[in-house]
């Protein structure tokens, strides 16, 4: 016979868990948020232009653009995170490895697993809708290179985090990569934003790649201010967010890591 006194106590006992923390409630708001925006903002935008002949390649080719800034993050992040789960944490860095040799090798690992995933997209674009995103020539190597800066930008941002709240914060991991794309006009122009959401799309490097890329498919020039603009920003940024990791690393090995795991 059902018992609803313990169907309420499972109940209750996923509730509690989903209100633990914020990256618990992330399925709830975040993931249908960002869709929402981004899907939305870029149905607008198609509305006004009444569906230029390249529309299908702007939209396919932002989205690969788009993988190399989210393959950049993530993999960052949960390469740290895997030492979380392993438990293996502790017994690297109580190895003579660096904290700077560490990072090098993730980011070699990081190319190779974006090689892949940039050459299986742009063939699975190629095999479903006959569109060649390599259309855009060889500017595709320079912008590529500011994207996937902007996505270790995002990695070691998450991970300064993780590596100092530990399991609480790692939902960030996943979210990190996607936070910025709405402002950073993957697939719709800056104009189609509101104004204030506009002020922020133009501090971001992605957005002038974005924005970049979207001309050359218009047969325009090659827009060396935006590829500047996004070099600059790129450095900055970058400077920054890895010194905030070796600074929560070094917080949190004072502190202790096994509290981590």
């Amino acid at each position: 016979m059902l018992s609803w006194s313990r169907v309420r106590g499972v109940f209750f006992r996923y509730f509690y868990v989903m209100l633990k923390g914020p990256q618990q409630l992330s399925d709830l708001f975040y993931w249908p948020l960002i869709d929402i925006l981004l899907w939305g903002l870029t149905s607008r935008w198609i509305a006004e232009i009444h569906l230029e002949s390249n529309v299908p390649l702007i939209l396919m080719t932002g989205l690969i653009f788009w993988q190399i800034t989210w393959r950049g993050s993530i993999d960052i992040s949960v390469s740290l995170l895997q030492e979380f789960w392993h438990r293996n944490l502790i017994n690297l860095f109580a190895t003579p490895l660096r904290i700077l040799e560490w990072t090098f090798g993730v980011i070699l690992m990081c190319l190779c697993k974006l090689c892949i995933t940039v050459l299986f997209g742009a063939f699975v674009v190629y095999l479903l809708y006959s569109l060649q995103v390599f259309t855009i020539g060889w500017a595709f190597l320079p912008f590529a290179a500011m994207l996937l800066i902007f996505g270790w930008v995002l990695g070691f941002l998450a991970s300064s985090l993780i590596i100092y709240w530990g399991h609480r914060v790692e939902a960030i991991a996943w979210m990190a990569g996607y936070i910025f794309a709405p402002f950073s006009a993957v697939f719709y122009p800056v104009s189609v934003l509101p104004l204030w959401a506009q002020k922020i799309a133009w501090v971001l490097p992605t957005t002038y790649i974005f924005e970049g890329m979207r001309m050359i498919l218009r047969n325009e020039v090659f827009p060396i201010s935006y590829f500047g603009m996004s070099f600059g920003l790129n450095c900055l940024y970058l400077t920054l967010s890895l010194s905030l990791f070796y600074f929560a690393f070094r917080k949190s090995r004072m502190k202790g890591l096994a509290r981590l795991e």
